[in-house]
């Protein structure tokens, strides 16, 4: 069927939109390609119509949950057979997805790049006829990137793992640097790479920098100019967003929060107010935002400033996809700035903290090593995304090669008379279930697997006990859970100079901190430059626009903007460090270090922290409103001369 006729039978289309045809038709003759369009240009379209032509199914990997949500609703309207997998379904109900996959009943299914890690998925997924990997927001694979997730960067190796032919990425926000890897790392050529631009001659770009005292006052007179206009007013902080919000709806503004610390329901139900026009103002992080295809939002309003210029680009993108004239204004001003700097300044890890865990590679007697994240993040202090970064790093650096991730405990409600069904096996198979069941341990409600005895016992592989588990647990007959991923890397080199590696790996991540501090400095550059803010934003993802001014930006129309702080903070130097830290000091003990010291004073947390509950210190904070990099010269001078 011509791809014309198939847009407008299955999807109700009467034309493609710039980009769409090219990139559809390279993925049905089956070759691997790239879509790089602006947010809300229809990415989805160009995996959504060949999943409907193409032999087998498509798998679709997805950052978040309301990304899906919205595809899978579209989908589902359009009688597309789809569905997703997620944290949020029940037992039953993600039998029923594995069971139409398996029995070729679906067309797509979306899922997240951790569910990979997924021990009894990745089983599932052996037995599953994949014919294309669509990775949206591809840019996440980079760490040219502004979003770089470790995570992803195991997909190409995932994609050769269960032979899926071809690959599609799909992004709104890479710069041809990034582009340029991502073609790399899933063999991609330059051909079949897909980019239509990033001009928006309908978004007025307006820089009205505001000090933190007036802010409230004047988002609120601007939301009031048109109190029914669809509006997202972006914040850095969940707090912040609460208090926003909070603001707005007691000046009669109806507005609500939304960010990553609510419920997945309270979340979900203002997404679809939102959606439906019963709700016209959100005040919300970056949470939201992502795969929501709302036409008509008129306003994208930064309360704080953006985490860089892709973060710009990408959140003024969900502003006038209909084409009509909408607005985009950033209040903030420079007295924000600290707070986007300490998110970065948070994710860089001790040198000895990385010493220690080389330390731990390098003993281990076994040609293998094993770990759970989350302990290893409170062991190391490292929060877990850099911590993911550093096993990366590791990997690359041919330390350790990434074998699987297993759960530590799996249990069950045996449902049915255990007896009954081991009776329903004759010959070995029988001999094999008596023998699994025979090393369970039963509890009050569940019974635990003792896996590593039953293949001691038995001498099978972990690979049959899960296909067994997973086979009653499809039948009904148990109710099966599993808890405890375990990751095991293979060790390949164990003869490297711990100190001489350590400080090779700390500045990997030193210089990945100096380039993110840098892109936030690049984003403000923009914003006060005397230039076109249209082309400059053109120009920053390779676009060149043929002309010098648009018309439609604040540099065009009144001329430049400053965000230059007019309030200082106090002085460093009339403050008593030993006073200020001697609680901390003595709280944190071995694990004390001056890069920590600073972090308390910044108010940046960390693992610790956590642990030993730092943050009820008197002065947890108190310097938040300072640069980074002079508390930390300012702690390190003072522990040079001591008073």
């Amino acid at each position: 069927m011509e791809v014309l006729e198939t847009l407008k039978n299955n999807f109700a289309f009467d034309a493609f939109k710039p980009g769409q045809k090219q990139v559809i038709e390279k993925v049905l003759a089956q070759r691997s390609a790239a879509a790089i369009f602006p947010t809300g240009s229809g990415k989805s379209l160009c995996y959504q119509l060949p999943a409907t032509q193409l032999p087998g199914l498509t798998l679709v990997v997805s950052p978040l949950l309301s990304l899906m949500k919205d595809q899978l609703d579209f989908l589902l309207k359009k009688n597309i057979k789809a569905a997703r997998l997620d944290h949020s379904l029940e037992r039953a109900e993600y039998n029923q997805v594995m069971s139409q996959a398996k029995n070729k009943q679906l067309k797509i299914l979306m899922i997240s790049v951790e569910r990979f890690k997924n021990e009894r998925f990745r089983a599932q997924l052996k037995h599953l006829d994949i014919g294309l990997l669509v990775i949206d927001e591809a840019h996440c694979i980079s760490e040219w990137g502004h979003n770089f997730r470790p995570d992803y960067l195991k997909l190409p190796q995932y994609q050769k793992e269960f032979n899926i032919p071809q690959s599609l990425l799909l992004t709104a926000t890479a710069t041809p640097k990034v582009i340029a890897d991502m073609r790399a790392k899933f063999s991609i050529d330059e051909d079949d790479v897909v980019v239509t631009g990033f001009y928006r001659n309908n978004l007025f770009l307006q820089m009205s920098p505001t000090l933190a005292v007036d802010r409230h006052e004047k988002l609120l007179a601007r939301i009031k100019q048109d109190i029914t206009a669809p509006t997202i007013v972006y914040v850095t902080l969940q707090k912040t967003a609460e208090t926003v919000a909070a603001y707005l709806a007691a000046n009669n503004i109806h507005a609500q929060h939304y960010h990553a610390g609510m419920k997945p329901d309270e979340r979900e139900l203002i997404q679809s107010q939102f959606m439906q026009g019963k709700l016209n103002v959100i005040v919300a992080t970056i949470a939201f935002g992502m795969g929501i295809d709302k036409k008509d939002v008129r306003r994208v309003l930064h309360f704080d400033l953006p985490k860089s210029i892709e973060n710009y680009s990408q959140e003024i993108g969900r502003a006038g996809r209909d084409d009509a004239a909408s607005l985009c204004e950033i209040f903030a001003n420079n007295d924000s700035l600290q707070v986007q700097e300490n998110f970065v300044y948070g994710d860089t890890p001790e040198q000895t903290s990385i010493q220690q865990l080389l330390h731990q590679i390098q003993q281990t007697t076994e040609p293998f090593w094993e770990t759970k994240l989350l302990s290893l993040s409170n062991e190391l202090n490292i929060r877990t995304l850099p911590l993911k970064t550093l096993l990366v790093y590791l990997e690359l650096a041919g330390i350790i090669k990434p074998k699987f991730t297993y759960f530590e405990e799996y249990s069950f409600k045996n449902i049915n008379n255990t007896a009954d069904l081991i009776n329903r096996f004759t010959g070995e198979r029988r001999h094999f279930i008596a023998a699994m069941f025979e090393h369970c341990v039963v509890k009050k409600t569940w019974t635990y697997v003792d896996v590593e005895a039953i293949i001691t016992a038995y001498n099978t592989d972990r690979g049959r006990i899960m296909t067994a588990l997973e086979w009653f647990d499809e039948q009904g007959m148990i109710e099966l859970q599993a808890k405890q991923a375990v990751e095991r890397f293979d060790i390949i080199e164990r003869s490297f100079d711990l100190t001489v590696l350590s400080a090779q790996l700390h500045q990997l991540f030193i210089n990945k901190e100096q380039a993110e501090i840098e892109r936030i400095h690049n984003m403000l550059a923009m914003f006060e430059s005397t230039s076109c803010l249209s082309k400059q934003l053109a120009s920053y993802f390779g676009e060149e626009l043929p002309i010098d001014a648009c018309g439609h930006c604040s540099v065009c129309v009144t001329g430049p903007a400053s965000f230059k702080i007019v309030q200082q903070s106090a002085s460093l130097q009339a403050l008593d460090l030993p006073s200020l830290s001697s609680e901390f000091i003595g709280k944190m003990g071995a694990a004390y270090t001056a890069n920590n010291l600073t972090k308390f004073l910044c108010g940046i947390h960390t693992p610790v922290f956590s642990q030993l509950k730092i943050r009820a210190l008197p002065h947890f904070g108190l310097l938040e409103n300072h640069p980074f990099s002079e508390v930390r010269a300012w702690v390190a001078s003072n522990e040079q001369n001591p008073r």
